[in-house]
C-alpha cells in the first residue's frame, strides 16, 4: 500500500489494456461455456431421442423441451416472443457485465461469464422453434440442463463476489 496515496495497486482501477483482456476474457469464458453446453445437448438429443432413460441415481437422463422460460413458465406464448424477451435480457446482461467488469471481483465475473453461457445456450437452442433441450431429471424437480445450472451458480458467484467484494472495501 503506497503511503501517499493509501491505495494498493489491487485496489486501483485496471490500466486500458487490462480492462480490455478482461472483457474479452469474460466474453470467451461465457461462449465456450455456451458451446460446452450446446454440444452436451446434441448428445443428448442424440442418445435419448427414442424415448430412453439412463439412471444415474439421484438424477436421470430423460430427453425433454421446454418451450417456455424457467420451470415452463410461459409455454403457452409464441416462441417469437419468447425469443426476443430472452435475447433483450441477454443483450442487456452482456452490455452491463462487460461494462462493469474491470471493477468487480473476479469471482463476480467468473459467476457472470456462467450466466453469460448458459443463457446464451439456452437462447442458442431456443432458436429452431422446438424449445430449450432439457434432460437432467430427479422426479422432484423440473427438469432442466447444464445451462440452468450455469445460470443459477453464476448467480451465485457474482453475488457472493459482491458481497466479499463489498467487505474487503470497507476494510481498506
Amino acid at each position: 500500500m503506497s503511503e501517499r496515496s493509501g491505495i494498493s495497486p489491487e485496489d486501483s482501477p485496471p490500466g486500458p489494456r487490462r480492462a480490455r483482456r478482461i472483457k474479452i476474457a469474460l466474453l470467451l469464458s461465457a461462449a465456450v461455456l455456451a458451446a460446452a453446453d450446446l454440444v452436451i445437448k446434441a448428445l443428448a438429443e442424440a442418445l435419448l431421442s427414442n424415448g430412453a432413460t439412463v439412471d444415474l441415481g439421484l438424477v436421470n437422463l430423460k430427453l425433454l423441451y421446454n418451450t417456455g422460460v424457467a420451470f415452463s413458465l410461459g409455454a403457452d406464448l409464441a416462441p417469437w416472443l419468447v425469443i426476443a424477451a430472452t435475447a433483450a435480457i441477454i443483450l442487456g446482461m452482456t452490455w452491463y457485465a462487460v461494462s462493469t467488469a474491470p471493477a468487480v471481483p473476479a469471482l463476480s465475473r467468473a459467476g457472470a461469464a456462467m450466466v453469460l453461457g448458459g443463457g446464451g445456450g439456452n437462447l442458442v437452442d431456443r432458436l429452431d422453434g422446438k424449445g430449450v433441450v432439457d434432460y437432467l431429471h430427479s422426479g422432484w424437480f423440473p427438469t432442466f440442463n447444464l445451462a440452468d445450472a450455469f445460470v443459477t451458480i453464476g448467480v451465485g458467484l457474482y453475488i457472493l463476489g459482491t458481497l466479499l467484494g463489498s467487505r474487503e472495501q470497507q476494510k481498506a
